[in-house]
């Protein structure tokens, strides 16, 4: 009988998407997104930032943890950003 489990495969780079949520005035916040610069262009990723005093649900969830990194939308990281795991978990 054949093998039924599912194949996994992991995303190539360009096909990630990492979200920075960040607040005005954060320094933490201004670190993490000159590491996620640095790291998204050289693999060609994409990323966006969002300003949490603007989405209520954001505020809610993560206003204790920010800056936050969320790599194809689950939670990769806070506070601070360390290059080499985030290059890992996007290569």
């Amino acid at each position: 009988m054949a093998d039924m489990s599912p194949i996994f495969r992991r995303k190539a780079p360009q096909d990630r998407l990492v979200t920075l949520i960040r607040k005005p005035g954060c320094h933490l916040c201004d670190d993490a997104q000159i590491v996620i610069e640095k790291v998204c262009g050289e693999l060609g990723v994409a990323w966006e930032r969002k300003d949490i005093t603007q989405d209520e649900e954001l505020n809610r969830r993560y206003w204790e943890q920010i800056p936050v990194v969320l790599v194809d939308g689950a939670q990769h990281t806070f506070w601070r950003v360390d290059e080499e795991r985030l290059r890992k978990a996007l290569t």
